[in-house]
């Protein structure tokens, strides 16, 4: 599939091509748009990645089907960024040199979105990421400084970010969870190192003791040495800020030697994949996540039975309602422009589309999508889950301090 997708036709060379005939959504004379997806596809979190990537193409799929758009056929084309930083900054200078990508949606992890910002900004294209929450993206590397400073105007997310997410997760395992004392964990990376940042300081600010912190290598896949300090920390909570391929075998492994506290990370932990691999044996374990339970929303009702309609062999996992979103936030712009051009699309529409983005707001998947000036979520909800008989079970949502 990766192979298909990375080596497909991203051969449109006019912004808009027109296509004689008929188009998917029965139009005669129509200009495709192509919306640009950068997720791993392949790789350790490829479960979250392939998730994403059908979303989006699911709400590609129904705009045209509605004929949404009129006179515009969206196409999604989708790179393998094997979540790579590297890998990353070259399918964002693959999307900016099609001139019909009008839109990029992803990609999944913060250090990739970091490769990729200044490109898709100098190329004037939108970036709408479905799961990337680190707040330095869109608020500047001073944010928690009191400088708040945007540094791209491209982009965008529909996923709120880890300046509420480790603290609503530190209110809820202080206060309800009852756990006093914590042993922090990361991997060093963008992502974790951030997470796990914010979560210490509202923990540690609530009164909780920091028992111990320690710094993985998440490819290396013995956690011994951390384990055994763990151990003698007496923590009675173990927090990772990490993603689920190095969080479930730490969990398994804390477990194993004896280790009676839970781990609980952020939204990168929020996946069945992270019970595999810590052995289907971690309940009891937490993880935060973005957003309300979307099996539990009346808004994702349609999402949820049109992916399956659609019959997509993986699950649209922990992203996939915010990949429709962001997905369906650049159909929006496009229609704004279109809708302010006499009905097609300018020869200016790159950066026409990207500064619609800033004013798109509708009814989405997840619930009411529209951006602060900061091209944040105005969607701050977050959910608490746990692992119970072997399945993430939602145990408290709300907003930080709300």
């Amino acid at each position: 599939m990766t192979a298909a997708l990375a080596t497909g036709a991203l051969t449109l060379t006019a912004c808009g091509s027109r296509d004689d005939g008929k188009s998917d959504s029965g139009a005669g004379d129509t200009t495709t748009v192509v919306i640009g997806v950068d997720a791993p596809l392949t790789g350790d979190l490829s479960a979250l990645g392939v998730g994403i990537h059908n979303s989006a193409d699911l709400a590609a799929k129904q705009a045209n089907s509605k004929k949404y758009v009129d006179g515009v056929t969206f196409k999604v084309e989708a790179l393998d960024d094997q979540a790579q930083p590297s890998s990353g900054q070259t399918n964002a200078s693959k999307f900016v040199a099609d001139k019909d990508v009008l839109g990029a949606v992803g990609p999944l992890n913060s250090n990739v979105a970091e490769s990729m910002q200044k490109v898709f900004a100098d190329g004037n294209l939108v970036e709408v990421s479905p799961a990337t929450t680190n707040p330095s993206l869109s608020q500047g590397q001073d944010w928690n400084g009191g400088t708040k400073k945007r540094p791209y105007a491209s982009f965008f997310r529909t996923c709120t970010t880890d300046a509420v997410q480790g603290p609503f997760g530190a209110q809820y395992l202080y206060n309800k969870a009852k756990r006093k004392s914590v042993f922090v964990i990361d991997d060093k990376k963008t992502y974790g190192a951030g997470l796990a940042g914010t979560f210490k300081a509202e923990f540690a600010k609530l009164g909780g003791k920091i028992a111990g912190t320690e710094h993985i290598n998440p490819d290396t896949k013995d956690f011994s040495a951390v384990v055994t300090k763990v151990k003698s920390s007496g923590a009675d909570l173990v927090y990772y800020g990490g993603e689920y391929p190095a969080g479930g075998p730490l969990s398994k492994q804390l477990k194993s030697a004896g280790v009676d506290a839970p781990v609980a990370g952020g939204d990168a932990l929020d996946s069945d994949e992270f019970i595999k691999l810590a052995g289907g044996k971690n309940d009891g374990d937490f993880a935060t996540s973005v957003g309300l339970p979307i099996e539990k929303l009346d808004s994702a009702k349609e999402f949820i039975s049109a992916y399956k309609k659609a019959g997509y062999k993986d699950p649209y996992e922990t992203y996939g309602g915010y990949a429709y979103d962001s997905t369906w936030s650049v159909v929006e712009a496009v229609k704004k422009v279109v809708d302010g051009n006499d009905g097609k699309l300018p020869d200016d529409a790159r950066e026409q589309v990207a500064k619609a983005m800033q004013d798109v707001s509708f009814d989405g998947v997840t619930g009411a999508v529209s951006f602060d000036k900061y091209g944040d979520t105005t969607n701050k909800q977050l959910t608490v889950y746990q692992v119970k008989s072997g399945l993430f079970t939602p145990v408290e949502s709300g907003k930080f301090g709300g």
